[in-house]
């Protein structure tokens, strides 16, 4: 969220897998700001995440009693139990592995929009305009999952 050590558009691409959903909100929009600062003008961000149209459709097709709480495991947004103490308290404060927020594409492509990227488009694996992408992504990580590209004009 502090942002890279590098300087103003830097890269001519940007490639983030499965990072944005873990963090908060406000620091979400501060990695995009941040990444867009990071990209020369014509950069691509490429992003992929857990797709929330896709859970809730799971969800809303489960007909069992525990389909909440498949939702919440399936997501990553519930919590079985918290660790309690000084070692709970350390990996809550040092950790960052569950998911604080979960997107679907027009409430992402909305964010993205706002902070001025372009050219956003729904993505699927490895069909970047860039091939270096395909050189950093593998299939597992999309599978079910909600792929972006988009450009800094």
């Amino acid at each position: 969220m502090k942002g890279l050590p590098l300087g103003d558009e830097a890269c001519s691409g940007v490639y983030c897998s499965h990072v944005l959903e873990h963090l908060a909100l406000d620091d979400f929009r501060k990695a995009l700001i941040n990444t867009r600062r990071l990209l020369k003008p014509g950069g691509i961000f490429r992003l992929v995440l857990p797709d929330l149209a896709f859970y809730i459709s799971q969800y809303f097709a489960n007909t069992s009693p525990d389909a909440a709480l498949e939702f919440m495991r399936n997501t990553g947004l519930g919590e079985l139990s918290r660790a309690r103490g000084v070692k709970g308290f350390v990996q809550e404060l040092l950790g960052n592995s569950r998911h604080r927020w979960m997107w679907d594409y027009p409430s992402l492509e909305k964010e993205l929009g706002q902070v001025g990227f372009e050219h956003i488009r729904r993505a699927e694996f490895g069909d970047s305009l860039d091939p270096t992408f395909n050189q950093v992504e593998r299939q597992e990580r999309w599978t079910n999952c909600l792929g972006i590209e988009c450009r800094r004009i």
